[in-house]
């Protein structure tokens, strides 16, 4: 990816799909080239958690909302260090950003950080694009001198795919960290980051959780040191197919029945460890407003999702695998897809979606004290 800042507003810019069809607008953010899948994301709000969020790395979000960046960009809500998304792509971008935490703009911090943009495209017709045919390789060509379409298309096309990707080391931590408890400790949790975001672990501190964040290369001995009461495997980026290392850890905590809860890459993890295939998504789940059903209770949350890989796991029946009877626990309400697996026999559980609510609905924040009380039940 190359990139440059000058002028961006007034510089062409063109997004070019895979298979051929191409969107002409204005450079947004960076200047440049940039290439990867084509998402889009259904949120009306919270871009600034979805541009800093690992699992989108590689990927080029198309937002679904017409007007992006009107509350610009401040120092508190990132969920890492920097942006992930490959590519931005909006309809109509804020002119004068306005909130009274906002320090710069949108286009500004994406100018900064080097990524690259497309800005006065039919975003509606794009998705709609999408949904039709499925997320596939684009690119975003920003500049005066442009090469032809049928070069740029030729480097679309060359571009590598997601399905195979193996991404969570290139977005997790290197080195351990710990994210201490507020207030009283009550648990220690091992947290394996294959992508994680800043307020998962936040959310646990909340309920008295000490968090030992851990590279996504950590072994069941890395593990296992930090004396853990409850172990977590977060969301990330990439196709879980590729994920072998971070399922043999997971088995290996399954071995020993200590509490384990995962979320979204996590869950795709626990559905490999269990016997499950997973298999890519036409285009995914994005956005903040999902009906996902626990079918634990019968109760419906609106979710923030973000995958395009789901785990093939029977709907309607009890498994039984090599750790125990395994079932369904949520399921998406727009098509059936798997959003959450439990074990009937030790205390193990995860969903496809984000609980940590950064951005989105606090729906799901019980997932959080239904990990607590496995790891109360297992001490007791």
């Amino acid at each position: 990816m190359t990139t440059s800042t000058r002028g961006a507003s007034k510089v062409p810019a063109v997004l070019v799909l895979e298979d051929g069809r191409i969107f002409r607008g204005r450079a947004y953010g960076a200047v440049g080239v940039t290439f990867g899948e084509a998402v889009f994301s259904t949120g009306m709000t919270g871009y600034q958690e979805t541009l800093t969020d690992p699992s989108y790395h590689r990927q080029v979000v198309v937002m679904t909302a017409p007007h992006v960046g009107n509350t610009g960009v401040n120092d508190e809500d990132p969920e890492s260090k920097q942006i992930w998304v490959a590519g931005y792509v909006v309809r109509d971008p804020a002119r004068v950003p306005s909130n009274w935490r906002s320090r710069r703009s949108l286009d500004e911090e994406l100018a900064k950080q080097g990524v690259v943009g497309i800005s006065g495209i039919d975003t509606r017709a794009l998705t709609r694009h999408l949904r039709e045919r499925g997320a596939m390789r684009v690119g975003i060509f920003s500049g005066n001198a442009l090469p032809d379409e049928g070069t740029m298309l030729t480097e679309v096309r060359q571009a590598p795919e997601m399905k195979g990707a193996d991404l969570s080391a290139e977005v997790a931590t290197k080195e351990a960290y710990v994210v201490p408890a507020l207030g009283e400790k009550k648990f220690t949790v091992a947290a394996v980051d294959l992508g994680i975001k800043g307020m998962t672990p936040h959310r646990m501190a909340e309920r008295g959780i000490e968090v030992h964040v851990l590279p996504a290369t950590a072994t069941v001995e890395d593990v296992y040191a930090v004396n853990p009461d409850g172990v977590f495997f977060s969301n990330g980026p990439g196709d879980p197919a590729t994920a072998d290392h971070a399922v043999s850890v997971m088995q290996g905590v399954l071995e020993r029945k200590t509490p384990l809860f995962g979320i979204c890459f996590g869950n795709q993890i626990l559905g490999r460890s269990l016997g499950f295939g997973t298999y890519k998504l036409k285009y995914g789940h994005r956005g903040i407003n999902q009906p996902v059903q626990d079918r634990t209770t019968g109760k419906v949350e609106v979710t923030a999702h973000n995958h395009g890989f789901a785990v093939d796991a029977p709907l309607d029946k009890v498994s039984e695998t090599p750790y125990g009877r395994a079932e369904v626990s949520h399921v998406c309400l727009n098509d059936n897809v798997v959003e959450g697996l439990q074990l009937l026999d030790q205390p193990a559980f995860s969903v496809q979606y984000h609980p940590e609510a950064a951005a989105g609905p606090h729906d799901a924040a019980y997932l959080f004290d239904r990990f607590v009380s496995l790891m109360e039940g297992q001490r007791a």
